[in-house]
């Protein structure tokens, strides 16, 4: 059995700023199938989002990284701008090679009452959480040489039920199931299988001690989910045991229950 099948391959994921998030370990189960990763990081919003249990250094994901004896870089960007987008590729490019993979893990959050959801809240949602998303899928499949490419989205399972308080998150992180659907019948004669990938509640941080028990008994399996759980499935997605997979959301929750 090939432990290494992404081998030789490059993997941009966004969103790695944090080491206790799903980026970083997606970062790591790639590398550990061979992918050679460039992540991207945005301290600015994690800094303002997760305060305490914000836990952030490129530099030790790079040495962990290098660890698995991959290539690896990191390029600090604000996904609300895409006029950044070309740069992003060209240093992907420059630095490790072409990639063949894409996870858009970055997303941007901000809990609000309904009755302050304004147009300036849902353009900062928009732009990172679908307009980059879109974007970055867009170049990435503009500049890909052959036939073998993976794009792997991030979505929160919003078509499952209801995420009060979160109105412009839900809007816009759940077009991103639509989103899935048709790029990848956009995509499939490039050879680039599209999907996506809803984790479910994941402790990356942002849970309380009291929310953890609040929702453990919502989990048949008797734990919250883990960053590495959402990271083994993307990994899988992206390696040619899936190549028949594409046009897929996949709801690998821990069969969380809504009711």
């Amino acid at each position: 059995m090939n432990t290494r099948p992404l081998k030789g391959k490059t993997a941009l994921i966004t969103g790695a700023s944090r080491l206790n998030g799903i980026g970083a370990a997606a970062c790591l189960q790639l590398a550990q199938k061979g992918a050679n990763i460039f992540f991207t990081t945005w301290g600015t919003y994690d800094n303002q989002t997760y305060k305490e249990n914000h836990q952030s250094d490129p530099t030790i994901l790079v040495k962990k990284l290098e660890g698995l004896g991959v290539e690896t870089a990191f390029m600090e960007i604000d996904l609300a701008d895409p006029k950044q987008f070309p740069d992003l590729f060209h240093q992907v490019e420059q630095k490790i090679g072409q990639p063949s993979i894409l996870v858009n893990n970055a997303c941007f959050s901000e809990h609000h009452p309904w009755k302050e959801t304004t147009s300036e809240m849902l353009d900062k949602h928009y732009t990172v959480n679908l307009r980059a998303t879109t974007l970055l899928s867009v170049e990435f499949a503009k500049r890909l040489k052959g036939t073998d490419g993976s794009i792997i989205h991030l979505t929160s399972g919003q078509s499952k039920g209801p995420m009060i308080g979160e109105l412009a998150y839900a809007a816009t992180k759940g077009a991103i199931e639509a989103l899935t659907v048709t790029m990848a019948a956009e995509l499939g004669s490039k050879g680039i299988r599209v999907n996506a990938v809803n984790p479910g509640p994941t402790d990356t941080g942002w849970m309380t001690e009291d929310l953890k028990k609040a929702l453990l008994p919502k989990f048949p399996l008797g734990r919250v989910g883990k960053p590495e759980d959402a990271a083994r499935l993307i990994a899988f997605l992206a390696s040619p045991e899936a190549e028949w997979i594409t046009g897929q959301v996949i709801h690998s929750e821990g069969g969380f229950l809504r009711q």
